[in-house]
């Protein structure tokens, strides 16, 4: 009975107390042999549960995390301790989202240092251009209110090639609603030039007599606003991919050079364009931020 409740107990008691209360209580009926059986027996069930608390008690809880677990053998119940199998915990979604958040390390190499491999600057000052071409695109195709400059650069596809239209034409402003545009310079052209007007996408339904083709300013309406936000989104996308075509460049002439420097200075040298790409695309969709503003009102 005694050995029932010391195993339902939920406190460790010593073996040698243990067996010291096994004699106690059962030398009135048995020999001194067999309750010294009897308690070695006990001991040997406890034994495991008595070393790995003892364990327990000398190191760390950061270091070993212990379940104890209730189990039945020999019809009496064995209490176990077990050391917990560590649990790696990864990162979740949220977490990565909030960590590209914070700021990243920026490249700034001394242009002077790799100009042998590659002059960086070039690449900045190409960079920079598909920037101002974008805001030129901007203040001439996409503006609530059409000027004749905004005709001039339409691609118009003629026998001798691609042309603006402003080079096989005459383009004026007759009214703040109407655009002439004279192709007495090249009739046969006039076709063509009708085409790409309709086909610029600022919304123009072009109306001709003989070589002269009528241009009306449409209405400023919500539809044609709308329209030109989406203009500006293809232009802006045009130039990203002129700007990733300066950076595929920029890098495959890094690569060439793998002669002339080491491994790192190589990959760090590609960092830094691409640090210099991720820059402009950041300026470009700033700037579209801005007409998408200045369209929508």
């Amino acid at each position: 009975m005694f050995i029932k409740c010391f195993c339902n107990s939920a406190h460790w008691v010593a073996p040698l107390t243990l067996m010291n209360s096994i004699v106690i209580h059962s030398g009135y009926s048995q020999g001194l042999s067999s309750v010294m059986a009897l308690g070695l027996r006990c001991f040997r069930l406890v034994h495991p549960a008595f070393c790995n608390s003892l364990a327990a008690l000398t190191r760390p809880v950061s270091e070993v995390t212990l379940q104890t677990v209730r189990g039945r053998q020999n019809d009496h119940g064995q209490c176990m301790a077990y050391a917990a199998v560590p649990v790696r915990h990864f990162a979740t979604k949220k977490a990565k989202a909030k960590g590209k958040g914070q700021s990243q390390t920026r490249m700034n190499l001394n242009t002077a240092l790799v100009e042998d491999i590659i002059n960086l600057e070039e690449v900045d000052e190409e960079m920079k251009s598909v920037i101002e071409a974008l805001k030129d695109n901007f203040n001439k195709t996409v503006n609530i209110r059409t000027s004749p400059g905004a005709l001039d650069n339409i691609t118009v596809v003629t026998a001798d090639g691609k042309l603006p239209l402003n080079q096989i034409s005459q383009i004026s402003m007759k009214s703040p609603q109407l655009i002439l545009v004279n192709m007495a310079s090249f009739p046969e052209c006039t076709a063509a030039a009708i085409k790409a007007i309709r086909e610029s996408g600022m919304n123009l339904n072009p109306e001709v007599e003989g070589t002269l083709i009528r241009v009306p300013i449409p209405k400023v309406t919500r539809e044609h606003r709308e329209m030109l936000v989406k203009l500006a989104k293809q232009n802006t996308n045009k130039a990203k991919d002129s700007l990733r075509k300066v950076r595929t460049n920029a890098i495959n002439k890094v690569k060439k050079s793998k002669d002339k420097a080491s491994e790192d200075t190589i990959r760090l040298i590609e960092k830094q364009i691409s640090q210099m790409a991720d820059d402009t695309v950041a300026e470009l969709d700033r700037h579209l931020a801005v007409k998408t503003k200045e369209l929508l009102g």
